[in-house]
C-alpha cells in the first residue's frame, strides 16, 4: 500500500537521525536552555530578520496553540478561528479545556478576512450587553488553511490592520508552514510573518522533524513569562535539545525550503493528472494537500493499492478525497499514482 493519507507517517529526514546520534552521549543542559538550541534559536531570528524575538520549541502543534492561547487570554476572552481551522475541529476541545471559548466563523475558503473579523467585534462592543459575552481577543489563523489554501500578503496585512484597531493578538498556525512558504502562488515570507503577527509557528512535525514546533513571539508582553505557560502546560521537555538540534538541522543551509519545494512540486504533478482526466477540487489548494472530488466507484479501486483521506460527500456519488505528499515521498510513489489515475479515471 502506498500512503499519501498525511505528511507525518514517516520519522524524519535522515540528517536529524545523523545529528541525534552524534549528540547522544553529549550532555547538554535540560529544557532547551542548551548550547544546540541557543544556535537553531539563532537561526530562526536570522531567518526571520530580528534580533529581538523569542524562540520556544514545544513537541507538537496542539500543545503550542493551547500554550499560546492561554498565554495571551484572560478568563473571559477567545479567539476568533475559521469554522474549519484546526483548533476549533480537530484538537478535541483544547482550547476550551483551557478555559477559552472558540469563536468559530464560516467561511467558503476555510480562511478568515479582515472584513469578518471587524464584524464580529464590532457586533461585541457595540452590544449595550457586552461583559456578558465572550470577549474577542485573539485571531487564529492556519497558514495554509486546513483546506490547502493559503493567505497572500495582503490579506494578512489587512487583518493585521483590523487586529490592530481592535487591539487583538495575531496567531498563525505554522505546521505546514514550509509547503505553504513553497507554494508557487505564495508571497508571503517568514519576515512578514515576524512583521505582521503576534506570535507564529514553524512547523517541524509535519515538515520533516520526529516531533516539534518552533514558536516565534513578536510581542513582548507575551513573550514575558512565557516559560511559565510552557511548564504549566506540561511542554517543558527535559531533554529540549532534542527539540533544538531538530530545527538546527532543519534550518541549516536552505534545507527546510528544500524538503517542502520537494513536496509541493510532487503535489503539482499529482494535480496536474487528476485535471488532466476532468477531476474537479474542492479547494484550489496549491501546496502539498490536494482535494479530488472522486466518483466513489474510482476511491474503491484507489483503495486497492493507496491510503488516502476520505472527506465530504459532494453528493450521492462522489465524495472529497485528501492526498497529501510529504518530505518523504519519492518521485517513484508520485508516478505509480498518476499512472493509477489515468488508469481509473481516464
Amino acid at each position: 500500500m502506498l500512503r499519501f493519507e498525511c505528511d507525518y507517517t514517516e520519522g524524519c529526514i535522515p540528517e536529524i537521525l545523523e545529528a541525534i546520534a552524534r549528540e547522544n552521549h553529549t550532555q547538554l543542559q535540560g529544557y532547551s536552555e542548551d548550547t544546540v538550541t541557543e544556535r537553531a534559536r539563532a537561526k530562526v531570528k536570522a531567518l526571520c530578520g530580528r534580533d529581538d524575538l523569542a524562540v520556544h520549541f514545544l513537541v507538537g502543534g496542539t500543545q503550542a496553540n493551547t500554550t499560546v492561547i492561554a498565554a495571551a487570554l484572560r478568563h473571559h476572552q477567545g479567539v476568533i478561528a475559521a469554522a474549519q481551522g484546526h483548533i476549533a475541529c480537530h484538537e478535541t476541545g483544547a482550547i476550551e479545556a483551557a478555559g477559552h471559548k472558540v469563536i468559530a466563523l464560516p467561511s467558503d475558503t476555510g480562511r478568515l478576512t479582515a472584513r469578518q473579523i471587524d464584524q464580529v467585534c464590532a457586533a461585541h462592543w457595540f452590544d449595550p450587553s457586552f461583559e456578558h459575552q465572550t470577549q474577542p481577543a485573539m485571531v487564529y489563523l492556519s497558514h495554509p488553511a486546513e483546506n490547502g489554501t493559503i493567505y497572500s500578503l495582503s490579506e494578512l496585512e489587512e487583518i493585521r490592520a483590523v487586529c490592530d484597531k481592535w487591539h487583538l493578538f495575531l496567531f498563525l498556525d505554522g505546521a505546514r508552514l514550509g509547503y505553504a512558504l513553497a507554494s508557487p502562488r505564495n508571497d508571503v515570507s517568514l519576515q512578514d510573518l515576524a512583521r505582521l503577527t503576534d506570535v507564529f509557528y514553524i512547523g517541524g512535525t509535519k515538515v520533516g522533524a520526529l516531533f516539534g514546533e518552533a514558536v516565534v513571539i513578536s510581542h513582548p508582553e507575551l513573550a514575558r513569562d512565557f516559560r511559565y505557560h510552557i511548564k504549566q502546560r506540561g511542554g517543558m521537555l527535559a531533554k529540549g535539545w532534542l527539540l533544538g538540534l531538530q530545527f538546527d538541522v532543519l534550518l541549516e543551509n536552505d534545507r527546510y525550503m528544500a524538503i517542502s519545494r520537494k513536496a509541493v512540486a510532487q503535489a503539482m504533478e499529482i494535480k496536474k493528472a487528476f485535471e488532466e482526466v476532468g477531476v474537479s477540487f474542492w479547494s484550489d489548494s496549491y501546496t502539498n494537500q490536494l482535494f479530488p472530488i472522486l466518483p466513489n466507484e474510482a476511491l474503491k479501486q484507489f483503495d486497492e493499492n493507496y491510503v488516502y483521506n476520505a472527506g465530504e460527500k459532494i453528493d450521492e456519488g462522489h465524495t472529497v478525497a485528501r492526498f497529501c505528499t510529504s518530505w518523504a515521498t519519492t518521485d517513484a510513489q508520485v508516478q505509480a499514482l498518476i499512472a493509477d489515475i489515468r488508469r481509473i479515471l481516464g
